[in-house]
């Protein structure tokens, strides 16, 4: 039993670190038209398991992850990613997290098992993108995940990438986009939070950096 599940293992490896790959090369190909600016005052690297939050403005934002240091992640994402050809297949195949079609205590437990096997995992709080510079409200689901796992929260801010494209748009506007990846949140100390509470810290956070990225643009 040991040796299938350690092949699965390997095979959903493959399927997101291709899906990685594949990320690194669509975010470079409008240069010079659009340019990439990511920033790692956190010093995150590999190996995780970490918890990001990103903030949502574009359909950019789930390919942007591929600016995160090389490292084994799955994403939480709705139903339309796994309709896309052949990245829906990658998608499903490297064990991306569908948060509407799991029920909640099968969501958790499939989250905790991919963070004990070293997966970090990807959440939009949001839960859906913006389309502008204003952030919505979070959900609470990655800050149960924290307080409940003990793994770090590492919160990513991306700024510049909502008019790439314009919601409602496939054409793009030349511009940065940044991604600046935050220094870790441990879980010490802010046991006695709850979800809610931890939320809006973070969102707090995420918006307090937003702000200073953007105070010249």
């Amino acid at each position: 039993m040991t040796r299938p599940l350690s092949a699965l293992r390997g095979v959903m490896r493959r399927f997101r670190m291709a899906i990685h790959l594949y990320g690194q090369m669509v975010i470079r190909l409008p240069w010079p038209w659009v340019k990439l600016s990511r920033e790692n005052p956190g010093n995150i690297q590999d190996p995780g398991p970490y918890i990001f939050v990103c903030n949502h403005r574009s359909s950019s934002d789930p390919f942007l992850m591929a600016a995160l240091p090389r490292m084994e992640y799955v994403q939480v994402v709705n139903v339309w990613p796994f309709r896309i050809p052949v990245l829906g297949f990658f998608a499903k195949m490297a064990g991306y997290l569908n948060i509407n079609r799991m029920g909640s205590e099968e969501f958790f437990r499939s989250a905790k098992a991919l963070l004990d096997e070293g997966v970090s995992i990807i959440f939009f709080p949001e839960g859906t993108r913006s389309g502008s510079r204003e952030m919505g409200t979070f959900h609470s689901a990655a800050f149960r995940l924290f307080l409940e796992s003990g793994v770090p929260i590492v919160p990513v801010c991306i700024s510049g990438n909502e008019r790439v494209p314009p919601k409602g748009s496939l054409l793009l506007e030349p511009g940065t986009v940044r991604v600046k990846i935050l220094p870790p949140v441990y879980r010490d100390g802010l046991e006695d939070l709850s979800p809610f509470q931890l939320k809006n810290r973070i969102r707090e956070r995420i918006q307090d950096e937003l702000n200073a990225m953007e105070a010249t643009t």
